[in-house]
């Protein structure tokens, strides 16, 4: 420990190390429950790329494992400590360094938070389409490790789309630069694919370079009410069939809009089994929103309401990104789960979750990025009732356990980490995890980098 803070202290400023057990412990772990967390050793907060070299280096020289993380808003596990190590903490390392509107581009630091990236290129005229549920906290370089989405995917995909190049600071130190900051370019292997989503396990990302996009016109929004998930679930196909292309594609059931509404009263209708808001970000959406809301009749819904304008737009989607908030006060603790299946399984994959809920006796509300089919189970527990824990657990392995069975993946966006270990040598198999460790070995042969994780 002396050693190790010694070869520390001597490229980075008093600042930048933090040792005090009380507040190191408060790094120890990101949002999931049921993963275990070590106590770091220490944790850093570097301010630029030579003092992130520092570390590594360091971590090499002594042989010191090394948990990269943002601001710990994921859900998997993949930021939590280990015992002994150091935590690097990029959330310092907050710059907006370059918004180009001709090559429509944006070029930044780790640290940036989402949502200040988003406000930074709209005044510009521009669009920086992901956007996790938390983008209001979480940072561009958690994004990346964890291959993010958000709302919007159905229309414009997911992070790994929108990273053109990197700057990684590899285990032992040594800066790479992968991908590019052109339109096109295929020159080499992806590299560039290869970190985003690697959860840390393959180096340091320091530096981005993000695609942008013409900021669209604002959306408008409605919201259909229907008597079953299978009814929602049959518009998300018919829309998608008839080659719609919305915005956003949203549904919560039944427990996910009362807990919702017991948080921020706002009157969404209870007498509902299935919530769906589709928005249209195109020049007329209104008859966008005319031509869903008569698909959405079709498959039985019992009321269509169209919002009149843009705040009422707004109001709509609040009401989806407070869905897992509002989930979280049902009772003590949640397991947020993160199952993506084809679209046309959509509703096998919500009824199958409503069953399971019934066999553990647990309260499951499911919200989903309908579009896409990526669903989020949020199973709700008690943690201080050690058989309400046991059945929590296992009722989470069997929505991913259904997941696979509909032709899906065990996450969508939220990562593997320490959570879904075990559920990914089972999607991938045999062959797929022994090439995943190789490439994990060739990158860092040490295996320093965020222990633990993934395999």
């Amino acid at each position: 420990m002396d050693a190790l803070l010694e070869r520390l202290r001597a490229g980075l400023p008093a600042e930048a190390l933090i040792t005090d057990p009380d507040v190191t412990a408060s790094y120890a772990h990101d949002m999931a429950s049921f993963c275990d967390a070590g106590t770091p050793a220490v944790v850093v907060l570097p301010r630029s790329v030579e003092e992130v070299q520092h570390v590594m280096r360091t971590a090499t020289a002594l042989r010191v494992p090394v948990v990269p993380q943002g601001a710990r808003t994921g859900l998997s596990g993949a930021a939590n400590a280990s015992d002994g190590c150091i935590v690097l903490s990029l959330v310092k390392m907050d710059r907006i360094l370059e918004i180009s509107p001709v090559d429509r581009i944006a070029v930044v630091e780790p640290g940036v938070v989402n949502a200040t990236l988003s406000r930074a290129v709209g005044e510009l005229g521009l669009y920086y389409p992901p956007d996790p549920s938390s983008w209001e906290m979480c940072t561009i370089g958690g994004n990346i490790g964890t291959a993010s989405g958000g709302l919007c995917c159905v229309k414009y995909g997911v992070t790994a789309e929108y990273v053109l190049g990197l700057e990684v600071v590899l285990a032992d130190g040594r800066l790479l630069n992968t991908g590019r900051r052109t339109a096109k370019g295929v020159a080499g292997y992806d590299l560039t694919r290869l970190f985003v989503g690697s959860e840390g396990s393959l180096g340091i990302v320091v530096k981005a370079v993000l695609a942008l996009r013409p900021r669209p016109p604002q959306q408008l929004a409605l919201a259909a009410e229907f008597p079953s998930a299978a009814a929602a679930c049959d518009a998300v196909c018919r829309i998608m069939e008839r080659g719609h292309t919305p915005s956003l594609l949203e549904l919560m059931d039944r427990t996910t809009v009362r807990a919702v509404n017991a948080m921020a009263s706002m009157g969404l209708p209870e007498s509902t089994e299935a919530l769906l808001l589709c928005a249209f970000d195109t020049p007329d959406p209104a008859a966008d929103l005319a031509a869903v809301g008569e698909l959405c009749k079709a498959s039985g819904a019992t009321e269509v309401v169209p919002a009149d304008d843009v705040a009422e737009s707004e109001l709509l989607l609040q009401a989806r990104r407070s869905a897992l908030p509002a989930l979280e006060t049902v009772k003590s603790a949640t397991m947020i789960d993160d199952v993506c299946v084809p679209r046309s399984r959509l509703g096998a994959m919500i009824e199958g979750t409503a069953a399971i809920a019934e066999k553990f006796g647990l309260t499951i509300g499911v919200c989903a990025h309908a579009g896409d089919g990526n669903t989020h189970p949020v199973v709700c527990f008690d943690h201080t009732d050690p058989d309400e824990s046991r059945r929590a657990r296992a009722s989470f392995d069997e929505i991913m356990a259904l997941g696979l069975e509909l032709g899906g993946t065990i996450t969508g966006e939220h990562g593997v980490g320490v959570l879904k270990k075990e559920w990914l040598a089972r999607e991938l198999g045999e062959v797929g995890i022994e090439l995943q460790r190789g490439i994990k070995s060739a990158f860092d042969p040490l295996g320093l980098l965020n222990p633990g994780k993934l395999f």
